[in-house]
């Protein structure tokens, strides 16, 4: 069988952030299954947001009108198994730096076919400060991944998620970083 190749966006600013550690746990447990995984920083990358020109729709190989820092990540994701996306939650939602890496994923598709991503597995690690998850803005963000990933014929495998405002706490919850490897090991089954 085939190593599984695995990209993970992580999207936090910080150093030593909690959705990061999360996502690092995800990538242990994809490594542990045999899995070849490419962590990419977002922050710091400079990816043009969208302007829904649709230039990148003519044509199943059209670019993006815009040759920036998303422009290998495109590459990337084509010949990826598998997907991780990691983000803090900032306004009830994921960070500006994961919603605009997302918005350009547009470029992946073309020609109003929207099937490029059919049966790549998908795994998410949210954190957030709030220690109530139904008030945190994680629910929302959860439920903008699975929507995307039912949309787009993906097999979403988990959510990573924990409170923890401080950078690094999330390192003492146990249950979160075990969960976290375990949704890692689905992404190579």
């Amino acid at each position: 069988m085939a190593t599984k190749k695995i990209v993970a966006f992580s999207s936090s600013p910080r150093k030593k952030s909690n959705s990061d550690i999360l996502c690092d746990s995800i990538i242990a447990g994809a490594v542990g299954g045999g899995a070849d995984v490419e962590k990419i920083k977002l922050n710091g990358l400079s990816i043009h947001p969208c302007i829904a020109c649709e230039a990148c729709q003519k044509s199943l190989t059209e670019p993006c009108i815009y040759d920036d820092d998303m422009t290998p990540l495109i590459d990337k994701i084509r010949e990826a198994d598998a997907l991780i996306f990691a983000s803090p939650i900032y306004f009830f939602t994921v960070n500006a730096q994961m919603k605009v890496m997302l918005d350009r994923l547009l470029a992946i598709f073309g020609e109003g076919k929207f099937d490029a991503m059919i049966g790549k597995k998908a795994a998410i690690a949210l954190t957030y400060g709030e220690p109530e998850p139904l008030n945190s803005g994680v629910t929302c963000a959860h439920e903008m991944f699975q929507r995307s990933f039912g949309f787009l014929g993906m097999d979403f495998v988990g959510c990573a998620h924990a409170a923890g405002h401080e950078a690094g706490v999330v390192k003492q919850n146990t249950n979160a970083l075990e969960n976290a490897a375990k949704i890692g090991a689905k992404l190579c089954e």
